[in-house]
């Protein structure tokens, strides 16, 4: 089985938000739910110094979707196997028809992957895009990103030609479910649990369980 995942350079990121958008405009998503979501993590400050100033600081983004874990808490939590792993590309999905509403897969994903749709009164997330896969295209998100920071394949490869760094302020450990994300960092990437900076945007994106 090949398994699927992300790659997304830190450094190239400008916090646009087109992968956001266009990810929302072609699942069609209400208000509140956004699969694909842009974090903004600033640090540093401004310090006086004799007569001038010095300053240390920085930012940077992260855009996060669901990475399609080895270990996805979501389908182990998940009572009716409605969430679940495709045998076939490892992209984790939700099958609407089993799926009861019961929240306990968005209560406990780290990445706050899964997303409750109040319409259907069902999870929602998402799912790689597996149905352009099959018509030999990329996920949306990765065809709209206007600066090329974001890829998308078997995640061996995207290991192979970028490293195995999958963690990064303000996410979570990479420990805690084996995500199928590489990062590309910049000059000013931090570790998670970092204290030189803060996640600036909560009130558009709520904060990782780090």
């Amino acid at each position: 089985m090949a398994q699927y995942g992300f790659y997304l350079n830190t450094a190239k990121c400008t916090g646009c938000k087109t992968c956001q958008l266009s990810c929302k405009d072609y699942k069609d998503l209400d208000v509140k739910r956004n699969f694909r979501r842009v974090y903004e993590y600033t640090g540093g400050q401004w310090k006086q110094d004799g007569n001038g100033f010095r300053q240390d600081v920085f930012a940077y983004y992260a855009s996060i979707s669901c990475n399609h874990c080895d270990k996805p808490v979501c389908v182990a939590k998940c009572p009716t196997g409605a969430m679940h792993k495709r045998k076939q590309d490892g992209l984790v999905v939700v099958n609407q028809d089993d799926c009861i509403g019961c929240r306990r897969c968005a209560k406990n994903c780290p990445y706050g992957a899964p997303q409750y749709d109040k319409s259907k009164r069902k999870m929602s997330k998402c799912d790689g895009c597996f149905e352009r896969l099959a018509a030999g295209q990329q996920p949306i998100c990765v065809e709209a990103c206007p600066l090329r920071a974001l890829e998308f394949g078997e995640i061996e490869l995207l290991r192979a030609k970028h490293g195995s760094v999958a963690e990064i302020a303000p996410l979570p450990s990479a420990s805690k479910t084996k995500p199928n994300l590489v990062l590309g960092l910049g000059k000013h990437s931090q570790p998670v649990g970092s204290t030189k900076g803060v996640q600036i945007n909560t009130h558009e994106v709520k904060p990782m369980k780090v």
